[in-house]
């Protein structure tokens, strides 16, 4: 199976260099759409509520205090299926040209984060999970009937 650092390889092979923030995000979002689409993890790591969004620890503690990512060497993009790179790509596709912080207000707004955060104000710390149900119900639920079909 592959991991989030896999995927982290793979989006720095196909976009290029970027911001950790928006890695982070763009990993969010890999994982959050696998579930929905192919209704499977793509890694097992978890992400946590934090205040900027959604975080993979395991990730942030490799890039720690850095700002821009260019390169992942502690992942391998052959890791994943074809499929997972379709599904990965496709994010790419759709979330790509976000900047990170359109990227970290755009999950603010939706309810995995928010249910994870619970009363919690926006700004304070937390470290709680994003459940992958809670991730797999909301995308899931983004799917029209007219997507559904032409699959």
């Amino acid at each position: 199976m592959a991991s989030v650092h896999d995927v982290a390889a793979y989006i720095l092979t196909k976009h290029g260099a970027m911001s950790a923030m928006k890695l982070q995000k763009l990993c969010y979002y890999a994982q959050a759409w696998s579930l929905a689409w192919d209704q499977a993890e793509l890694f097992p790591e978890d992400f946590q509520a934090w205040a900027n969004g959604p975080v993979a620890r395991d990730l942030y503690n490799v890039h720690r205090g850095q700002f821009s990512v260019t390169a992942w060497p502690q992942g391998n993009p052959d890791n994943l299926t074809d499929e997972q790179r379709t599904s990965v790509d496709a994010v790419l596709d759709a979330y790509g040209k976000h900047t990170a912080q359109q990227l970290s207000e755009l999950t603010h707004r939706e309810q995995p984060w928010r249910t994870a955060r619970g009363s919690l104000p926006e700004m304070v710390r937390s470290d709680a999970v994003i459940s992958k149900e809670s991730m797999q119900d909301f995308y899931a639920s983004l799917i029209t009937r007219d997507d559904a079909e032409d699959v």
